[in-house]
């Protein structure tokens, strides 16, 4: 395989996971797991966006795996905003929000 898609497929799954844990289902780095749908809404796009971009100048092989990782992140995504907001997460973006209303003053 060469470098350059070894490089893009690095990088697809660096989105994958990143956007996994912004779903909740696989801890961070930390061991936290948290959710931050409105990131994996943008890492989404992101993943889409390369798509788009990249058609014709990627191999058959990582299309099919970029569109399967698209799939499944978009499928976790509709379940995930289907749930009611967890007590911790509302509280955190209140706190967020005040944070970013006392910074603007």
């Amino acid at each position: 395989m060469e470098k350059n898609d070894q490089l893009f497929m690095q990088l697809i799954y660096m989105f994958h996971t990143s956007a996994m844990q912004g779903l909740g289902k696989i801890a961070d780095p930390t061991g936290q797991v948290n959710r931050n749908l409105e990131y994996v809404n943008q890492t989404i796009d992101l993943m889409e966006m390369l798509k788009v971009k990249t058609k014709g100048n990627i191999s058959e092989d990582i299309e099919k795996m970029l569109d399967g990782m698209l799939s499944e992140l978009k499928l976790n995504y509709v379940d995930e905003k289907g749930k009611p907001e967890k007590k911790e997460e509302v509280k955190k973006e209140k706190v967020s929000t005040a944070k970013k209303k006392k910074n603007a003053k």
